[in-house]
């Protein structure tokens, strides 16, 4: 983006309302993303400290006056400066505080979107840390009115806001004095902790939690978890679906094709698509909505293949019309109406079928279609057969015997095409069914990952209050703190075991989806086998056709 553009206005009833232009550049964003929010105070600087982190003098609207500039909430998407592939999307927000505004809610309404939307939160404020400056973050203690990580009637331990909620960084402006406490030197984090130990501001911040939660009156984070985790695993499924599909239609321009080169194709095109599916889609625990995929793709591929044997027909037909053409004028114009013409009649059809053969050998459709050929000169060959004096009545019964072991043997010929057609489907299927599982197992693999890093950092965050409690003399905290770790702990093993009995009955259900889709396979296979066997074997064949 040559520069930022709005993402969340205030309409002229004071509702926040997102911009469509904006949504659809956040469309087109293919990497993965880094969001960075600025809250604070209007008039302090936070579009300045914004254009930096873009690497710009300018972009964000400045100021030089009281009035503030920044109205809702402003997007810019550049290129980061350290990660490659990945997009640094900024957020510079609405000044808290500005009197013209006259409502207190907008201000929480606009920090509790900066929380939710951002994995990094920069609180930006001028002077030093001092009451009136954490006085000022009472957004933080409404936060509860318009944020919650659960049901209402579910318990929440303060690790789980860790898993959901961004960084925290506290930028201070124009901060003069020494970072020195009690005679010695300290670092940015210890002057913050020295800001923040517990006094009676937390009292009660902990009592509007309590209140606020226990009043259920909330919007539940988790819920939108879910919502999002469904609107995102179907848009993952069509988007695996359109990958699928532009690769067969351009493939289908082709067709005809010979039958391993569509499958092929479909294994390739199929694999693309399940690997888009599976970077897009997130908590599809069940496996619900990569069946669905599945299931779309097999019928895709069906509706390819009848389109492919169509056009495959379509061709043999016209093939075999123009290599009988010069037959059909002689029977039309009588040639074979005499003594011999039948056996004049049988080599001209036998040079018909060998050119055939030769032309369309690779045609899914060239035994089917020469069977449909012969049959419907069957009329014709036996009235030439009967018109014949040449022959005997002997001779005549001999030759409609073979014809019609001609008939059978091209019938069986068709059908172990098909047969070995549908084997070779078997294979492909089998192989996409095995690389179906290898990436779920990948998937579920990379989200427990994902989750073990969540709940360690949540660890590590109540280790760290447990050792600042036990340093601060607060010994009866922590070993409360100590309760909460070892609580922690359990609910990890909990999650572990969880996430374990998922993948391995979201494995145990792909894995039961592709035998189901191999028996039906299966059963098609014995079908053609049964057919095949059931036919007697013709005893010669025709001196015809070879």
């Amino acid at each position: 983006m040559d520069k930022p553009v709005c993402l969340i206005d205030t309409a002229s009833d004071g509702k926040l309302c997102v911009q469509g232009s904006a949504l659809q550049v956040l469309e087109q964003i293919q990497q993965p993303v880094v969001v960075v929010a600025v809250v604070g105070l209007y008039r302090t600087g936070k579009s300045y400290l914004m254009n930096r982190l873009a690497g710009k003098q300018t972009g964000f609207a400045l100021g030089s006056t009281i009035e503030s500039k920044t109205k809702g909430i402003w997007m810019w998407c550049v290129p980061h400066p350290t990660k490659a592939e990945t997009t640094l999307v900024l957020l510079d927000t609405e000044g808290l505080g500005d009197v013209d505004k006259g409502d207190s809610k907008h201000d929480t309404r606009i920090f509790s979107l900066a929380v939710l939307l951002s994995s990094t939160l920069v609180l930006n404020s001028r002077g030093t840390i001092d009451n009136r400056a954490i006085e000022e973050l009472q957004y933080v203690t409404e936060l509860t009115e318009y944020i919650k990580i659960k049901s209402p009637d579910e318990a929440v331990d303060d690790a789980e806001f860790v898993k959901f909620f961004p960084s925290f960084i506290w930028a201070v402006r124009d901060f003069t004095l020494q970072l020195n406490i009690d005679g010695k030197d300290t670092t940015e984090d210890e002057y913050l902790e020295f800001a923040l130990k517990l006094k009676l501001v937390l009292g009660h911040l902990v009592k509007t939690y309590v209140d606020t939660i226990a009043s259920g009156a909330v919007p539940c984070l988790e819920n939108a978890v879910i919502s999002m985790a469904l609107i995102e695993n179907e848009a993952a499924v069509k988007e695996g679906l359109e990958v699928y599909q532009s690769g067969m239609e351009k493939l289908k321009k082709s067709f005809p094709l010979e039958l391993n080169e569509i499958t092929s194709e479909h294994q390739c095109f199929s694999l693309m698509a399940t690997q888009t599916f599976m970077k897009r889609s997130f908590r599809d625990s069940d496996g619900k909505h990569l069946a669905s995929l599945e299931e779309a793709i097999n019928h895709q591929f069906d509706s390819y293949l009848w389109d492919n044997e169509n056009a495959s027909e379509a061709k043999c037909e016209s093939l075999l019309s123009v290599l009988s053409e010069p037959m059909t004028e002689r029977i039309n114009q009588g040639f074979y109406a005499t003594a011999g013409g039948y056996d004049l009649f049988c080599q001209d059809l036998e040079d018909i079928v060998n050119q055939y053969n030769t032309l369309a050998y690779q045609e899914v459709k060239v035994a089917e279609v020469l069977e449909k050929f012969l049959q419907q000169k069957v009329a014709v060959t036996t009235a030439i057969l009967q018109a014949d004096d040449k022959l005997t009545e002997n001779e005549r019964r001999i030759c409609e015997e073979r014809e019609r072991a001609v008939l059978l043997e091209q019938e069986m010929k068709a059908q172990e095409e098909r047969q070995r057609q549908l084997e070779e489907k078997m294979v492909i299927e089998e192989q996409n069914n095995e690389e179906r599982v290898r990436q779920v197992i990948q998937k579920m693999e990379e989200e427990m990952f994902v989750q073990q890093q969540e709940t360690k950092r949540a660890m590590d965050s109540k280790l760290r209050e447990q050792a600042a409690l036990m340093e601060k003399g607060f010994q009866e905290n922590a070993n409360k703190m100590a309760s909460e770790i070892e609580q922690l702990r359990r609910k990890n093993k909990e999650v572990e075991d969880r996430k374990s009995r998922e993948l391995a009955k979201m494995i145990a259900d792909q894995e039961r989806r592709n035998a189901q889709s191999m028996e039906v396979l299966r059963q098609q296979h014995r079908q053609q086998v049964e057919a095949i066997n059931s036919r007697p074997r013709p005893a010669s064949r025709s001196c015809s056709i070879q």
